[in-house]
């Protein structure tokens, strides 16, 4: 349905606005988004460095490379995993895996059968949300940090991750910001400090951009 002119060149501007904050964000999330552990196996930014020709130059791997490298990493594990298919150390270690080279359907996959014999890792659980944001389910996510903060009341992980995606997946600024307050309440020798004090500063100077304005409600 065509709109009034003057409606539609506000929403551009808001477009415009928005795509900004949403680049930001990405940037952000994209470098700060953790794990549920506190020390990350293998970041995907290291995986795909390992790859890159020797001259130096940047050069992402294909999807079909990263593939490739997580089945040749977690094949030895599979093995030992025919012999002990309930070991859920090695179920999160495969799922790791395939998170870090960006995997995510198969990590979820590894994720929920570790959660089949650990319901309560609030860790791996992070994992999974996380791993299921990366998909493009954000409501799934945002449901998972909860059950494993509802595991682990405290977990900064958790809770930083929650806030990210209450922002960029809905845009629901309250609830992002009173995420992080409580993961600073809540750890207050968290060494991450500095970095979710800049991004709650960021977050309210866009509280004026609502779900609907960028195009992030009910589809």
């Amino acid at each position: 349905m065509s709109k009034p002119e003057e409606k539609t060149d506000r929403w551009t501007s808001v477009q415009a606005y928005t795509l900004c904050v949403i680049c930001l964000v990405v940037g952000l999330a994209g470098g700060w988004l953790m794990r549920g552990s506190q020390s990350p196996a293998a970041p995907v930014e290291r995986v795909a460095a390992a790859t890159g020709p020797a001259d130096g130059s940047s050069l992402q791997p294909t999807p079909e490379q990263m593939r490739h490298m997580a089945d040749k990493q977690a094949a030895p594990l599979m093995e030992h995993l025919k012999s002990d298919p309930g070991n859920a150390k090695l179920l999160a270690q495969i799922g790791n895996i395939y998170y870090d080279t960006q995997q995510f359907p198969v990590a979820i996959d590894y994720y929920q059968r570790v959660l089949q014999v650990v319901p309560k890792d609030a860790s791996v659980r992070t994992d999974m949300a996380t791993a299921f944001w990366y998909t493009g389910n954000a409501d799934t996510a945002i449901a998972e940090f909860n059950r494993a903060l509802s595991d682990e009341p405290n977990k900064p992980n958790a809770l930083f991750n929650l806030g990210i995606v209450q922002w960029q997946g809905k845009m629901d600024i309250k609830a992002a910001l009173a995420s992080w307050q409580r993961l600073l309440n809540t750890n207050p020798t968290y060494e991450g400090k500095a970095k979710v004090l800049e991004l709650m500063e960021q977050v309210k100077k866009h509280s004026d951009i609502t779900a609907a304005q960028a195009g992030m409600g009910p589809q």
